[in-house]
């Protein structure tokens, strides 16, 4: 079965084919381990989740907990957003799970999904980042965003991102336009600590419907994925930098992609942040091996 998770700008009608697609696989059974990378390669998606009943009794329509992995084309991730957002909308959405909230048990820990009107909330881990010296990934910067002058570059430890803040002069449509290439990211990495670069631009009031805090996008060529569409994993890094940067809890961000999407920001009193997006199922099906 493949989920659509998407997120929109308010105002426009909620339509499918933007945001970030994912694969959702429901397994009755347990699957052979070397099968789960099979076929997120079969899928060719940012993402294949794998959602998977912890106890033999366990119902996708009753229960609550479930097991979830995710795969890129080339290799399982510690965490990715979407995918969940995509595994709770169709558990929501299309089993009618009876639950308010459901409890995704993971690489990074439990994770929680739950309705709140029209979006879908996620419950994920916020990670705090470094200030990072430019002369170690000089190589790495100018491969991402070329002549274009930065303002910060930070790194998360945590998710092995580096985080390149573009100059406050620069609009919205400067980092659209960014071309980068995905094989000159991989040879400019020369530390062994990165695997995924985002770049970041502060808000500049001049959303189609709304006003945003910050904009960005995100490149992954590590994983398997030259650029992630709309990226719930940036954002746990991203809301971290921006909240300190803008001295607040409440934001609303713009990923920036060919595809892009909103996401809603509520940093929490634990640490944890809540990222909130919307989706769209278009496709299902049986998958046969």
């Amino acid at each position: 079965m493949r989920g659509g998770s998407k997120v929109r700008e308010r105002g426009r009608q909620y339509q499918p084919f933007c945001g970030n697609p994912a694969a959702v696989c429901l397994l009755e059974d347990e699957l052979e381990e070397n099968w789960h990378q099979k076929i997120a390669n079969e899928m060719n998606l940012s993402i294949t989740a794998f959602l998977r009943k912890l106890n033999p009794t366990d119902d996708f329509t009753k229960s609550s907990s479930f097991g979830l992995r995710w795969f890129t084309p080339t290799e399982e991730v510690p965490l990715c957003g979407h995918a969940t957002l995509a595994s709770a909308a169709i558990l929501f959405h299309n089993k009618k799970n009876v639950n308010c909230s459901l409890t995704f048990l993971t690489r990074s820990g439990e994770l929680i999904a739950r309705e709140a009107e029209d979006h879908i909330i996620l419950d994920l881990p916020l990670y705090s980042t470094h200030p990072q010296d430019i002369k170690e990934v000089e190589e790495l910067v100018k491969a991402a965003v070329g002549a274009k002058s930065v303002q910060d570059v930070h790194y998360s430890p945590d998710t092995k991102n580096l985080l390149v803040r573009l100059s406050d002069a620069y609009e919205r449509s400067d980092l659209e336009k960014l071309k980068v290439n995905a094989e000159n990211l991989l040879s400019a990495e020369k530390t062994g600590r990165i695997k995924g670069v985002i770049v970041t631009l502060k808000g500049d009031g001049r959303g189609k419907q709304e006003s945003y805090d910050f904009y960005s996008r995100y490149f992954a060529p590590w994983y398997g994925v030259s650029e992630d569409p709309v990226t719930g994993f940036a954002h746990t890094v991203l809301s971290s930098y921006w909240s300190q940067q803008l001295g607040k809890k409440e934001m609303c961000a713009f990923q920036c992609s060919a595809r892009g999407g909103r996401l809603k920001i509520s940093l929490r009193q634990d640490g944890r942040v809540d990222l909130g997006g919307q989706s769209s199922i278009v496709l299902k099906g049986v998958l046969t091996i």
